[in-house]
This record gives C-alpha cells, sequence and structure tokens, in this order.
C-alpha cells in the first residue's frame, strides 16, 4: 500500500484542489532521510518559488512538475500521505510530519508518514529514475502483454508485484486479478495459454479501474492507513473479491477464500477457482 489505483487517486485529489498554479514558498524537511535527493539544504534552496505546473502519474509514483523546470517525486511507500491542509489550519509539525510545504495561497501540504519509509526526490529529469520500470498496466497492449508472460518462467503472484513487469501493482491488486481471470497465484507464466493471458490482462484493468472509481483502498481508519489528501477514505475494501477474505465464501463458488504464503507475501485464493493444475481445455 498504497498501489496504482490509490496514487491516481491521490493525483486526481490534488489537482481537484487546486494544487496545480501554487508556487512553494518554503520547504521544511522534519527527518532528513525522506529527501533521498538532492541534500536537504539544497533541496530547500532549489524548491523555494517554484510553481506546481503539473501532476502526474508513473506506477506508484506521484509526479509534481514544477517550473524550472524540475519535478518533485514521491513515493508513498507503505504509510505516506499526503495532506493539505487551509490557509487557517495549524502551521505546527503533526506528530508523523518528515516534509511540510507552505504554499503561496496559504495552504500548507504536509506529507506525513508514520514507519518513515516514504522517499522524496527532486531532479531536473525523472526519466532516469523509471528506467527500470515495466509499462503502465492500463496502457499494455494484449499482444505486448501475451509476449512478457511468455517470455518468462515464473510464479504469477511475484510477477505482477515485480515493478520491471507492469508498474504500479502491489499485493492487494494482483490478489484481485489473479481471483477475477480465474488463475492461481503460483501458475507459471510461460503455461498461459493466449486466451488465458488475454483474461488475465482484463482482469488486472478491471480490478485497478475499478480501485480508481472507487477511490482506492481504505483498509482501516488509523495513521497508518490509506486516505485522500483533503482527509477521504477509499471505497473499495467493500468490493475486494479475494484480498482479505479468509475463511469466508467465494462470492463465485462459495468455497471458502484460503490465505497462502507466495514469495514471503499474504496471497488469497479460492481453492475450487483458482486451481494450481488446472483441467487443459482446447482453445
Amino acid at each position: 500500500m498504497p498501489e496504482l489505483p490509490e496514487v491516481e487517486t491521490v493525483v486526481h485529489d490534488l489537482t481537484a484542489a487546486g494544487l496545480v498554479g501554487a508556487t512553494i514558498t518554503a520547504a521544511r524537511i522534519l527527518w532528513a532521510p525522506t529527501i533521498a535527493s538532492p541534500r536537504a539544504d539544497r533541496f530547500r534552496r532549489d524548491l523555494r518559488g517554484r510553481r506546481i505546473v503539473r501532476l502526474a502519474r508513473r506506477g506508484k509514483f506521484i509526479l509534481m512538475e514544477l517550473s524550472g523546470p524540475a519535478t518533485l517525486l514521491i513515493h508513498l511507500r507503505m504509510t505516506g500521505r499526503l495532506q493539505i491542509d487551509t490557509p487557517d489550519g495549524p502551521s505546527a509539525p503533526r506528530r508523523f510530519d518528515r516534509v511540510t510545504w507552505q504554499l503561496d495561497d496559504g495552504r500548507m501540504l504536509r506529507f506525513a508518514d508514520p514507519r518513515k519509509f516514504g522517499r522524496i526526490w527532486l531532479v531536473p529529469r525523472p526519466e532516469p529514475l523509471f528506467a527500470r520500470l515495466g509499462p503502465e498496466p492500463l496502457e499494455i497492449s494484449t499482444r505486448s502483454f501475451r509476449e512478457k508472460l511468455a517470455a518468462r518462467s515464473r510464479a504469477l503472484k511475484p510477477l505482477l508485484l515485480d515493478q520491471s513487469f507492469l508498474a504500479g501493482i502491489g499485493n492487494i491488486y494482483a490478489d484481485e486479478a489473479l481471483w477475477t481471470a480465474h488463475l492461481h497465484p503460483l501458475r507459471k507464466s510461460d503455461s498461459l495459454s493466449p486466451a488465458e493471458a488475454s483474461r488475465l490482462r482484463t482482469a488486472i484493468q478491471a480490478v485497478l479501474r475499478r480501485g480508481i472509481r472507487n477511490l482506492g483502498t481504505s483498509l482501516g481508519s488509523g495513521q497508518t492507513h490509506f486516505r485522500l489528501p483533503r482527509g477521504a477514505h477509499g471505497r473499495n475494501r467493500e468490493h475486494l473479491q479475494a484480498y482479505g477474505q479468509t475463511g469466508r465464501p467465494c462470492s463465485r463458488c462459495q468455497t471458502p477464500i484460503t490465505r497462502i504464503r507466495v514469495a514471503q507475501r499474504s496471497t488469497h485464493v479460492c481453492p475450487r477457482c483458482q486451481p494450481l493444475h488446472p483441467p487443459r481445455y482446447r482453445e
């Protein structure tokens, strides 16, 4: 957490809040390791006076394109969260604040991160940081996806989590996509028929788009759980079919969902709908 739908939702919320066009007048660093590049003093100096030109997403990265030009890259990791305070809001740091930005309209943008895993970069160009990222799952063609699966012989779940294969998918949406596609997480990628590969691509795109429509997945209300910059919680938890459903009946066949470990990650699967060794069908 957060994954592609949550990051996309954050970008939408920041845009809707009117962040584009605002100018950063000051930056305050409250926990230096959050800044991956450049050094803290240069980070503060180089941000001052830059206008926010555009907000976008690449994989799980938030891109804040600035005048200059320069780009502020934010990776929320497990518990990072961006928050927008109104001009009459408190100016003092809060408990989990790691970086704050003062804007020329009086508002403050805060980066809070209880577990301190999130990272921020200020770079002239973002492309070098994206060199190892795979294609966007919502943009990849059926043909390219089939070819990428066939070129590897890896279990599906860890392959989907590999950001060099596809950028933006994490534990929640990998489980949801595999359940939707009727595919076991340990199936080898090169064992899929063309029809199964196409079904998986369709499933990936469907669960990601549903997550975006539902404003992401918030698993709880605590400080470490996902919330939008203006405070709203995601609604996608109520639509999950596999992830976190251990012991509950599969909505397709009523078989209880089971939890297994795949590549050191908790993985949720329907034993009946997602057989590891499915019967062979003529495609």
